[in-house]
């Protein structure tokens, strides 16, 4: 059996870890409430996997882990920075930092 096409390179993955500050938050519940209201949001408007990766236990900081994967790096770039800039203009949470990395 030839398998020759699992050796292709056409895979992309593109990682963001993000970091947020809630100042809104005054309780872990305030929290997850606008953390998931976040989620659900980049969700309906992103086709990317998306979960809450540190700081769970203190209210007014949240780390969120995003991934991405497609077959073209110019695209899965642009999505990507396209959600940094969602999470920027939002109200509810500060973008305090962000990393991108391609695999």
């Amino acid at each position: 059996m030839n398998l020759e096409f699992y050796k292709s390179n056409d895979t992309v993955i593109g990682i963001v870890n993000i970091r947020l500050v809630i100042r809104s938050a005054n309780t872990l519940k305030d929290k997850r409430r606008i953390i998931k209201s976040l989620k659900d949001r980049i969700k309906n408007n992103f086709n990317v996997s998306i979960a809450e990766t540190g700081s769970l236990d203190h209210c007014q900081y949240s780390q969120i882990g995003i991934a991405m994967v497609g077959n073209d790096n110019r695209y899965v770039n642009s999505v990507l920075s396209n959600l940094i800039n969602l999470i920027r203009c939002a109200n509810s949470v500060e973008l305090v930092d962000y990393k991108l990395e391609f695999v």
